[in-house]
Parts: C-alpha cells; structure tokens; sequence
C-alpha cells in the first residue's frame, strides 16, 4: 500500500512535468531539450525561497522561473533563428550556471525541518495521515493545472497555439504572429515543468543541482505509456492521460527497484528502457500484423 500511494504522489507531480513535455512534443510539435533546466530552476528557486521562510512564493516564482527559462528558448529559436535542439541545449546549459547561482553556489539545499507546503498542510489538518495529504495535495495541484490548461487551449489563443502546431504555414499565412504562439507555448510548457521541480523540492526536502539530468526521458514516457493505454482523442484528453500515463510510470519504476533486480542507481537506464520499449509498441504491432497476413497467405496457397 505504500509503495501505491508513494507512486501515486510522485505520479501528480511529475504529472506536471509530464504536461508541460506534452505542450511542446504533441501540442506545439517542437523537441523541447531544455526541460532539464527549467525542471532545476524551478527546483532551486522553491528551495532558495523555502528556505528563507517563504514556501508559497517559493511554487509561485518556481512556475514563473519555468516560464522565464521557456520564454527564453523561444526566442532563440524564433528571433534568432537557432534549431529547435540546439535552442533547448542552449538554455539547459546556461541555466546550470544559473541554477548555481540561485543556491548560493551550493550543489545542494537541504530543507530538513523548515516550513514547506506540505509541512503547513500538515499544521493545517493534524488528525489526518501525512501520506494523504500529500497525496490530496498533489492531485489538487495537477487537477487544478490540467483543468486551468483545458480550458486556455480553448480560447482563441490556446487555439491558434494548437493550429501552429498542426500546420505553420497555414497559421502564419492567417497573418497570426507565429512567433508569439511558439514563445507563449513554451513559456507555458516550461512553467508547468518549473512547477513540477517547485514542488518536488518541498515535497522531497531538499534541492539538488543534478535533479534534471534525464527528466526529458521522464516526462516523455509518461506522454507514451498514457497514449498507449488509453489513446488519443484530443487535447484535454491528451492532458488527463498524460498525467495518467506520469502515475502509470511511477508504478513500474517502483515495482522495478522493490523487486531488487535493478540496484538503485540504474534508475535512469531503467527508464531509457521504458520509453524504447513504449516507443517500439506500434513497430511491433506492424511485425506482427505482417507475420499473421503472411501466415494466412501461406495457409490460403496450401489450402486453397
């Protein structure tokens, strides 16, 4: 039981992250590198300000420094005309320096024993268990994200954003400014990841410098595992089954390090193998559709 409410806890919270990767991968249709970055700017600025006493306005300004960081990929490729990868590497090696920075040149914050946002809910409603609370929290904070998003991809704006993605040229022929749309939807994508960094920093007690290193994986195979179990109808869905596909994957990298196969440190190697084998699903099923009709053919010349 704890290992599922663990995972479901984590789930939420990298559920946001998961969201902001979809923004840019599905929405936008644009490889976003530079959420290992925006993921640790969030992450330190939470801690930095957290630990200064301040754990609301450290999730507040960790989304606002997300969004900062994908403004910032944006206009490298917009304005100065940079490839897509190269723009997001760009960024995710400039904010290291940044991230440095933010705590104090320090590789590490420890939080043990400060206020955070967890630690004041707890305050807040004492009789009950500290693993529900968590879990409500973080639920509340990616059901709230998910319905916010749902709702702004419906308005004019999150509609031409959607429409730059589907087809460029026919958007910037409709004399909408497609500059603008990929600069925004990055922001955005990038705050939502700010955001998932902000709170696992309060969630977990302490920030570290090396917490992004493969977050890009993460986020991509919550993307996959949710499109591959329960498919795709459309962005709100896409939305939902993203954050579903984010607590699905935190499920099986759990089941993997408790059944001792895997020592702890192969956690990333783990991951790398379950966005392949998310990926390969549809290459699969085409080897086997392929195989059958060739068996029913062979089975047709033999007995005709």
């Amino acid at each position: 039981m704890t290992l599922v409410v663990g995972s479901l806890q984590l789930g939420f919270i990298y559920g946001l992250l998961a969201v902001g990767v979809y923004i840019a991968f599905r929405i936008l249709d644009i490889p976003d590198l530079s959420a290992e970055g925006t993921f640790t700017f969030g992450l330190a600025v939470s801690a930095a300000l957290t630990a200064k006493g301040h754990p609301l306005m450290g999730v507040l300004f960790g989304l606002l420094a997300g969004c900062l960081g994908g403004a910032v990929t944006g206009l490298l490729q917009t304005k100065l005309r940079i490839h897509p990868i190269l723009a997001g590497i760009l960024t995710m090696s400039g904010l290291y320096s940044v991230n440095l920075a933010v705590m104090g040149s320090s590789s590490n914050i420890s939080l043990v024993g400060l206020d955070t946002l967890f630690r004041m809910a707890f305050d807040l409603f004492p009789e009950v268990d500290k693993e529900l609370i968590k879990l409500v929290l973080s639920a509340l904070f990616c059901a709230v994200l998910v319905a916010v998003l749902a709702i702004f991809f419906k308005t004019n704006v999150g509609l031409c954003i959607r429409a730059t993605g589907d087809n460029e040229d026919m958007v910037r022929a409709s004399s909408i400014n497609v500059d603008a749309t990929k600069i925004l939807a990055l922001a955005i994508g990038n705050g939502c990841i700010g955001l998932s960094g902000a709170l696992l920093a309060q969630y977990q007690g302490f920030a570290d410098i090396s917490s992004g290193i493969g977050i890009v994986a993460v986020g991509l195979a919550s993307v996959i595992i949710g499109e591959r179990i329960f498919g795709q109808r459309g962005v709100t869905w896409g939305l939902v089954v993203t954050v579903a596909g984010s607590v699905v994957y935190r499920l099986i990298i759990a089941l993997a390090l408790k059944s001792n196969l895997f020592p702890a440190y192969f956690l990333k190697i783990v991951s790398a193998v379950i966005v392949a084998a998310a990926l390969s699903v549809p290459a699969v099923k085409e080897v086997l559709v392929r195989r059958k009709i060739k068996k029913e053919g062979l089975r047709n010349a033999v007995h005709p």
